[in-house]
């Protein structure tokens, strides 16, 4: 019998997670996974040796050797031929994060809304969130609201953020590709383009009429709009692109 996979430690989420050559039409993507990103950071941003880095990952140094050389192989062909690198999937466990300083924790039976919040309304660019505005909700009802500082977090990095947060659902207007797929792996589900007031927002959702974009990308929206959805679940995740 085969033995099962073991999750990778991931210290960090990535935070930035699609490149594309400005001076080309990429045709092609290249998906590079999260631990591939994560044993690539570890040896040649971080300098750790093998040993070292098999340690923080949580593997061992053969599956280092691996997975280090799955990485710069398809680092080389997204970089000599032009193509787009996406970061997303692998078998991760992500380090947690500190809990905001001062959150309330919900109640077991409770699911946390986090809205991308300011002024009272939806936050239009994710990435530069500085605040957000936690509803918890039980048997349709909004139980308790907090606001919280983002920490200085950004981009992919916001995610881990959330998470720290124990939030359930994220409402917010535009985000991009690589935040999506990092709330994704995080269990968080996405209600992304939407605008207005947060509470108005959050009560739709409630209510099962919240209008939302599944394509809400900074930098490109489209019109397929969806209605309900149901929580994402935590732990190790084991995530394959399909591609």
């Amino acid at each position: 019998m085969a033995r099962p996979l073991r999750c990778r430690r991931i210290g960090k989420q990535p935070v930035y997670r699609s490149f594309v050559p400005e001076d080309a039409e990429a045709s092609d993507t290249v998906y590079l996974t999260v631990d591939e990103f994560e044993a690539f950071r570890l040896l040649d941003d971080e300098g750790l040796n093998q040993e070292a880095c098999a340690e923080r990952m949580n593997i061992s140094r053969t599956t280092v050797t691996a997975i280090y050389e799955s990485a710069r192989h398809k680092i080389a062909d997204a970089l000599v031929n032009g193509k787009r690198l996406l970061i997303t999937g692998g078998r991760c466990e992500y380090v947690p994060m500190e809990a905001p300083l001062g959150l309330e924790k919900k109640g077991s039976t409770q699911m946390r809304i986090a809205v991308a919040y300011e002024d009272g309304q939806v936050f239009q660019h994710f990435g530069h969130t500085e605040q957000f505005k936690l509803y918890d909700i039980e048997d349709g009802k909004i139980m308790a609201e907090q606001i919280v500082g983002s920490g200085g977090s950004g981009h992919g990095a916001l995610a881990g953020f959330l998470k720290s947060a124990d939030v359930d659902a994220l409402i917010c207007g535009g985000i991009g590709m690589g935040a999506q797929m990092a709330l994704e792996e995080a269990g968080i589900k996405l209600y992304g383009g939407v605008q207005g007031s947060a509470d108005t927002a959050v009560a739709a959702l409630t209510a099962g009429t919240l209008d939302y974009n599944s394509e809400a990308n900074c930098d490109h929206h489209g019109h397929d709009h969806h209605h309900g959805g149901e929580c994402g679940s935590h732990g190790c995740k084991d995530h394959h692109c399909g591609h």
